[in-house]
């Protein structure tokens, strides 16, 4: 019977794991049962925080408008209203660049609003 040499698949697996495990600390950057566990829970982390990004860049940019707003007077809340009432339909990531980079324009927006 001829010699049959095997682990082809198996060792291409786990290399795989290990390529995603590289900059890892300890054993779990070489050793593949630590690795395998360490990439569960980092995808699981990644795959919420995907999310998470989102939530805190919006609590971010409502940040940065009530500063904005009330620097001419208005509150948050009241600014929002505002746009709602005059019909601008440009959400709150647009409107919070506008209130960096370009104040004029933002102030123009102020304006409508009150």
């Amino acid at each position: 019977m001829p010699r049959v040499k095997r682990g082809k698949i198996a060792l291409k697996r786990r290399e795989k794991i290990l390529k995603y495990t590289k900059g890892f600390k300890w054993g779990r950057k070489s050793k593949e049962r630590a690795a395998k566990e360490a990439l569960l829970h980092a995808w699981t982390h990644a795959y919420r925080d995907r999310r998470v990004k989102k939530r805190t860049a919006r609590g971010l940019w409502q940040i940065q408008l009530n500063a904005a707003a009330r620097e001419h007077g208005l509150n948050y809340s009241k600014f929002m209203h505002g746009l709602k009432k005059s019909n601008i339909e440009l959400d709150r990531k647009v409107l919070s660049e506008l209130a960096r980079e370009y104040p004029e324009i933002f102030k123009e927006i102020i304006n409508k609003t009150k």
